[in-house]
């Protein structure tokens, strides 16, 4: 009869160590935390990228489709590339270095896209569509370096996880579902509590930040220990940028003296002085948005011909009017007009930006219109829910933003809706853009 011995060495070989086990699940729970970070800081850098440009380009259609469209071009080749280099070097190491560098990149973005956004505005003065178009596809560029790279995480990461066959779908899916799952905070975070609180460059800095904490702890838990030295320097130069960089206004103001400036969720704000005139300039600065002056009422400009928007009625007293709603009230200019030529009737104005209303209390005497009642909602909104149930002698339209106009307030749908707000001898006044010579 055969028996089989077991060579004790070899079995013990077999069987791996507590040890190593503890050291694989940490090195995986490294590697999974970066994935999840890469996506966040995705999302984060082109959430931010729409704030950095909107001072300058404004937040239309047009500049999304550009922003969106390059970003997903740089993620393409990121995701191509990722996985070329996976296959012919599959270490945690080299992902670390790369990330480390895609945080660093990040980190240079607000102080790098400054002179381009300046050179951004010699287009506007001289109506070049080239340096328009060129300086808004040079700061685009500034995002490509870091996105490309941190388009190579996925990729790495599923070639590092691979373990046969018959888990790698699996393998796949968890880490697609973890970069997702960073990438929807990356959405959320900044857009509702960084980049209201904190800044567009301020929330770079922090996401470059974390990003080079992660890959050096990452090098140090795969014991490489000279790069991630090397990376602690970078990320004290990120540190020292981000404390001590000088700290101008985000975009030099357009005439007069800037004397606040903003970042809300909806616009970039800015409020300028000439004067005894203070004006309210949103977004790229094409228009001027409301203008106080504590010394006159008529201003010169289109709020002045919401006054004789009741006449358009036939007969029209002016006993007859009786009360207002302006959709777009911004600071309001057309309310304290209104106000000051018809008497305290009623004005319901409808702002979606509660910035800018906080602004109008604060810069443009709003507060001093008792009569008005300001609600921070979007404009169709309130006439389909709070203000369903109200007319008024007359409805001022003056939400559209230059060179674009937010297609929800054009619809027939809408006139309809503002028609059947209207008291029976009401009028509608809107306010839209037009070129020089129209």
């Amino acid at each position: 009869m055969a028996t089989v011995t077991e060579n004790p060495q070899t079995a013990a070989q077999a069987v791996p160590s507590v040890a190593s086990v503890s050291r694989e699940r940490a090195s995986g729970l490294v590697l999974m935390s970066l994935v999840f970070i890469g996506g966040a800081t995705v999302m984060t850098v082109e959430m931010s990228a729409s704030r950095l440009l909107a001072p300058y380009f404004g937040t239309s259609l047009f500049i999304w489709a550009n922003l969106i469209g390059l970003v997903m071009i740089y993620l393409t080749l990121g995701y191509w590339l990722g996985g070329k280099l996976a296959d012919r070097f599959p270490r945690a190491s080299f992902l670390y270095g790369i990330t480390a560098i895609a945080g660093f990149a990040v980190g240079f973005i607000p102080v790098l896209s400054g002179p381009i956004l300046r050179w951004s505005l010699e287009g506007f003065a001289q109506y070049s569509v080239g340096i328009f178009y060129g300086s808004l596809v040079g700061v685009i560029l500034l995002f490509s370096v870091p996105l490309i790279l941190l388009g190579f995480v996925s990729p790495f990461a599923i070639r590092l996880r691979a373990a046969g066959v018959a888990s790698a779908g699996g393998n796949a899916g968890g880490v697609s579902a973890l970069s997702t799952l960073g990438s929807i905070l990356g959405t959320f975070i900044p857009v509702f509590f960084l980049i209201p609180y904190i800044g567009t460059a301020a929330t770079l800095y922090v996401v470059s930040v974390a990003l080079l904490l992660f890959s050096i702890f990452g090098l140090l838990s795969a014991s490489v220990v000279r790069p991630a030295l090397l990376y602690a320097a970078l990320l004290v130069v990120v540190l020292a940028i981000a404390l001590f960089a000088p700290k101008g206004f985000i975009k030099p103001p357009a005439m007069g003296k800037l004397i606040y400036e903003k970042e809300s969720a909806y616009n970039y704000i800015q409020v300028v002085q000439e004067g005894k005139q203070t004006s309210l300039m949103l977004n790229e600065g094409h228009a001027i948005h409301s203008i106080y002056n504590p010394d006159q009422i008529l201003t010169g400009g289109p709020w002045d011909y919401w006054l004789v928007a009741p006449y358009f009625s036939k007969g029209f007293q002016p006993s007859d009017m009786k009360s207002m709603a302006m959709i777009g009230s911004a600071a309001g200019t057309a309310a304290r007009e209104f106000t000051a030529v018809y008497g305290p009737r009623p004005v319901d104005g409808v702002e979606i930006d509660p910035e800018i209303v906080d602004v109008g209390r604060r810069y443009f005497a709003l507060d001093q219109l008792t009569n008005m009642t300001t609600h921070e909602q979007d404009g169709r909104t309130y006439l389909q829910t709070d203000g369903k149930d109200k007319k008024w002698t007359v409805v001022g339209i003056d939400a559209y933003r230059q060179p674009y106009i937010p297609f929800h307030l054009t619809t027939k749908e809408f006139f309809e809706e503002v028609r059947a707000h209207l008291a029976p001898d009401g009028a509608v006044m809107i306010n839209a853009g037009r070129t020089p010579t129209d």
